[in-house]
């Protein structure tokens, strides 16, 4: 049975989006033509097709748009991590997230809750970006 962990596919286009996780920073794309602000990393400007794109910093906060806890029936690769959460973050610029939620119990996460992004390390290579309840 293969236990090895699923790596990220990259592209040159979501690169740079890798380079600042391993350096501790979110970063999302904006289009220099219409303003528009995106995620995930594309080669072109989802709203006005424009391949004028740029890479801005995000605050890394936003809230729980929907999600949904595992607890059993996950691929084998999986099973050291149950139960986990995985959601929908609306970040607070206006675009939307699949990730993990940590550092809370399952049944405290609910709809709307406000959270920030932390890093967590694959590897060398790769820091993925989770998300837990904002403190306070």
């Amino acid at each position: 049975m293969d236990t090895t962990r699923p790596m990220p596919l990259t592209q040159p286009w979501s690169k740079k989006f890798w380079e600042g996780c391993r350096e501790g920073c979110l970063l999302i794309q904006r289009c220099q033509d219409c303003q528009n602000n995106i995620f995930y990393p594309r080669k072109f400007c989802p709203e006005c097709w424009s391949g004028n794109l740029n890479w801005i910093e995000a605050g890394g906060r936003g809230r729980i748009h929907t999600f949904s806890t595992a607890y059993d029936m996950v691929e084998p690769r999986f099973w050291e991590d149950l139960p986990y959460t995985i959601a929908y973050v609306d970040l607070e610029e206006g675009v939307r997230m699949m990730t993990r939620i940590v550092d809370c119990r399952p049944e405290d996460i609910h709809m709307d809750m406000e959270v920030e992004v932390v890093f967590h390390k694959l590897n060398d290579e790769f820091h993925l970006p989770y998300f837990r309840p904002v403190k306070g």
